[in-house]
């Protein structure tokens, strides 16, 4: 069963295959580069990169490598955002006017992979190559690669390091209380998160060691709308106030992101429940030091500078009429066709590894070395 990034399942890909798919000139009605004729296109073309709001650290981070990297390599590059406070069709705009421009490549950091069908479908059919960036769009077969982390596999090490967090943390042997938070339903990367990290904490639910006291198990009652912070500590007060009364105690929380980590810190902190063992995901710099001050449990590290160097190195790829690499043909079926993919491994982050961990990031490196 193939990963489909809009269902509430999904299964561990196999073992990721080193395939290749080849870019393509445009024509008639196929669907998609990788399924087309080697053809490339001038050096010194302009490259578009729409991302979404800058709410994360990360999405700021890749805008300034993107411009910086297409432009070192040659290319003139329009990266635009689209803004936090907008709907889905700034973003939608934006990649219009890129197609208009007449940009090569166009790749999309999704504000909603649900609702740029059309959009992707206009680059295709104006010879433009489309790569989504670490959010899927669904529902084309005129996208043609996808670049990301492996985002089950985040799910699963969320959900490994609740697990290992609580017995270590936790003071009392199982079952142990927790409380589990998912990610805006307009991000495809929602459910990939939830389903990787449900398919270690599922069994240990069902065998009485978790006890999710709401009862709020699937991912419609655990979603977080827009990612935003203020939603989930609003949904942590009142899981607290329902359910947490008197003496029950908040042993852990699945959080998707460091960013609603925090969040659920400062509502259990407020209520007087202490502080749960709470995973995350983004390696923010407030979470980096809340892990090393024994706040916050985990985060993961997915090192935004590689994958933008991926990205960027697949533009290279197409511009010369070269293969371009994937090495996962499976896993990600947007709804209407399995989508090339580079796949990238993610880093789970304790404050036991995160020395190693950070050994390439300079800047997180030295915030780690500061508590020592």
């Amino acid at each position: 069963m193939k990963r489909m990034a809009f269902a509430a399942t999904a299964l561990v890909a196999a073992t990721a295959l080193a395939l290749t798919g080849c870019s393509g000139e445009r024509g008639g009605d196929t669907g998609g580069a990788a399924e087309e004729e080697a053809a490339g296109f001038e050096a010194g073309s302009t490259i578009g990169v729409a991302l979404p709001d800058k709410t994360s650290e990360n999405w700021v981070l890749a805008g300034q490598l993107f411009t910086d990297g297409l432009e070192e390599a040659g290319y003139k590059a329009d990266v635009q955002y689209a803004p936090a406070s907008n709907t889905v069709a700034e973003q939608q705009n934006q990649i219009q006017s890129m197609v208009t421009n007449g940009a090569k490549v166009i790749i999309i950091g999704a504000k909603d992979g649900k609702q740029l069908a059309t959009q992707v479908q206009a680059a295709h059919d104006a010879g433009a190559y489309v790569i989504a960036y670490d959010r899927l769009i669904e529902n084309t077969d005129a996208l043609d690669y996808y670049v990301a982390f492996d985002n089950f596999k985040v799910g699963n090490l969320q959900g490994e390091a609740l697990l290992e967090g609580l017995a270590e943390r936790a003071g009392h042997e199982a079952p142990y209380n927790i409380e589990l938070f998912s990610g805006s339903p307009d991000d495809a990367n929602s459910a990939v998160f939830f389903d990787g990290a449900m398919e270690v904490l599922q069994p240990a639910i069902d065998d009485g060691t978790l006890n999710v006291v709401s009862g709020q198990t699937e991912i419609a009652q655990t979603a977080t709308e827009g990612w935003l912070a203020e939603n989930a500590q609003n949904r942590m007060d009142t899981l607290l106030t329902g359910s947490y009364g008197g003496d029950v105690v908040l042993d852990g929380v699945l959080s998707p992101n460091d960013t609603l980590a925090r969040a659920i810190l400062t509502s259990a902190q407020q209520a007087g429940k202490g502080v749960p063992v709470v995973t995350g995901q983004d390696s923010e710099v407030e979470s980096v030091k809340s892990i090393m001050e024994d706040i916050q449990y985990s985060t993961i590290n997915k090192d935004t500078t590689l994958l933008v160097e991926q990205a960027i190195k697949m533009v290279g790829q197409l511009q010369k009429g070269e293969e371009v690499d994937v090495n996962d043909t499976e896993s990600y079926d947007n709804g209407s066709k399995v989508v090339p993919s580079y796949l990238l491994d993610p880093v789970i982050v304790t404050k036991e590894n995160a020395a190693e961990a950070y050994a390439n990031v300079p800047s997180l490196l030295e915030i780690v070395e500061s508590y020592k």
